[in-house]
């Protein structure tokens, strides 16, 4: 077993910048970082965070500024990242998959300074870098970055009396417009959320977590990333997802913690059950948890069996820090709940005019309470409709609550109506999902005479034998004829974001 979640006391780190020194300050030769090329101690990842600080503050970088981090996962990526925290930059996390335009349009809206990018473990980051025009440069002992020419236009922010309300990270996320918004997430954000999910899963300086998330993440970043470190404990970091690798690390590196999203999850249990690696060799993992997107039965059911523990849920979203609810380690959930609010976190649910949905029914999810972001960079408008003047902030996601228990029942805006009933993609996803030969499906409504047809994309296992009838014919015996799919497209493979998110914006193109 771990050693004991530290509590917090007046001595806990306040900010980001302070959990490293606190922890070299401890214990400064335990292992805190490992990647697929070096493992840094807790005193050796100071030196390293104030080596990229000088370099940083010689480059030309000031307190206020906003700095592009286009990277992977990587220990070069955690410094850097610090080191911007310390110098009282404000670091934007970007991954480096996305394309072209997706990282000038961030760039020119936050009017980053510079943009630096780890390219000594990112083909797409070196890319973006001979683009970008940026020069090698060797900081530290990690290895090389690169970093762009300075745009001496732009001015850096004000920088905050009170330290823990500067700017930690600034998030970019897709708006209801198309455009990208940038997130302002605090010190006392971020710590907030990193030290309340560790406490929750009793994390500490005897566990070792895996972290495949992408750190530019909001998940990867604060519930994993930041999680491990304020809790003292190691922190394993790749920057792809591998199954045999995965597996790899369980057995041998004897990793405790194993966070990913329901795709991820999914994925492990298939190869292993394909590769008869069932039950899967994993005798340290003592925590195994979803995240990024909403869990199924059938990706439940299939995990547990296959590692042979029960796979935990959460919800969050990157303008809460993200973690809103989790799921008790003392008492598992057989269903798909999200769990529990946070300590510290409120919510309740509200109808379509704003007014406290009746018992017992569903409503738009609204929370409060330490991790809601500063809010959006440079759009006050879209801040104010989305956190109101009591601190509520709009998730846009349909909930219902028992006995204390959250159930994400879908997107607001997702929400078909046909026929004059509410359809949940949801619902029908988790049906399709149970078959035998479905990996995963996306639905999605499209309008037609008056009323909304509901679409079903779906993508099959390896081998699977199963027709758009069939799947049909599955769906009759499990769905009310107003939730059957009027479509079912089988695709080769699915649109998804770097966490593993469907795209059904992407779907919603091709439909």
């Amino acid at each position: 077993m771990p050693d004991r979640a530290i509590e917090p006391d007046r001595q806990t780190p306040a900010t980001v910048g302070d959990i490293v020194p606190y922890w070299a300050a401890k214990t400064p030769d335990r292992v805190v970082l490992t990647d697929d090329s070096r493992s840094w101690t807790y005193r050796e990842l100071d030196s390293e965070i104030g080596a990229t600080m000088a370099w940083l503050e010689a480059s030309g970088i000031r307190p206020g500024d906003r700095v592009m981090l286009v990277c992977e996962n990587c220990c070069a990526a955690v410094a850097v990242f610090l080191a911007l925290n310390v110098c009282g930059a404000w670091p934007i996390l970007v991954n480096a998959r996305l394309s072209d335009r997706e990282i000038d349009e961030v760039r020119e809206h936050s009017g980053a300074r510079c943009v630096i990018l780890t390219v000594g473990v990112s083909a797409r980051a070196k890319a973006h870098a001979a683009r970008l025009g940026a020069e090698l440069h060797d900081p530290a002992s990690f290895g090389a970055v690169a970093l762009s020419p300075l745009n001496e236009t732009v001015m850096p922010e004000p920088r905050e009396a009170d330290a823990t309300q500067r700017v930690a990270a600034l998030l970019y996320t897709s708006g209801t417009t198309g455009k990208p918004k940038g997130v302002m997430l605090s010190q006392a954000n971020l710590l907030f959320v990193a030290r309340t999910s560790a406490q929750m899963r009793s994390l500490g300086p005897g566990d070792k977590t895996y972290v495949v998330m992408p750190i530019s993440h909001i998940l990867g970043l604060t519930g994993i990333l930041l999680g491990s470190l304020v809790s003292g404990a190691q922190v394993r970091l790749t920057s792809r997802f591998d199954p045999a690798a995965t597996f790899a690390a369980l057995d041998r590196e004897r990793v405790s913690v194993l966070i990913g999203t329901p795709s991820m999850h999914a994925m492990l249990a298939e190869y292993a059950t394909r590769k008869k690696f069932v039950p899967i060799a994993c005798p340290a993992l003592r925590i195994m948890s979803s995240a990024g997107a909403p869990l199924d039965a059938a990706t439940k059911s299939a995990a547990e069996t296959a590692f042979g523990r029960t796979l935990h849920n959460g919800y969050g979203i990157t303008e809460c820090s993200p973690t809103i609810t989790l799921t008790s380690l003392e008492a598992p959930r057989t269903d798909c709940s999200v769990g529990r609010l946070l300590p510290g976190v409120e919510a309740k649910l509200a109808g379509p005019d704003g007014q406290i949905a009746p018992p017992n029914e569903m409503g738009e999810l609204w929370v409060r309470g330490p991790g809601i972001m500063k809010g959006y960079y440079r759009a006050p408008d879209e801040t104010a409709a989305a956190v109101n003047g009591e601190g509520w902030f709009k998730t846009g996601d349909l909930a219902r609550i028992e006995d204390g228990n959250v159930f994400i029942v879908g997107r607001c805006k997702e929400l078909i109506i046909r026929f004059g009933f509410n359809v949940y993609p949801a619902e029908i996803e988790g049906v399709l999902n149970a078959h035998p030969d479905v990996a995963r499906s996306a639905v999605i409504g499209r309008q037609v005479d008056g009323t909304e047809d509901v679409l079903a994309f779906v993508h099959l296992t390896d081998g699977a034998r199963a027709t758009t009838d069939d799947l049909s014919d599955y769906a009759a015996t499990k769905l009310a004829p107003y939730k059957r799919p009027s479509r079912i497209v089988v695709v080769p493979a699915m649109p998804v974001s770097p966490t593993g998110k469907i795209l059904k914006s992407e779907l919603a193109a091709m439909a």
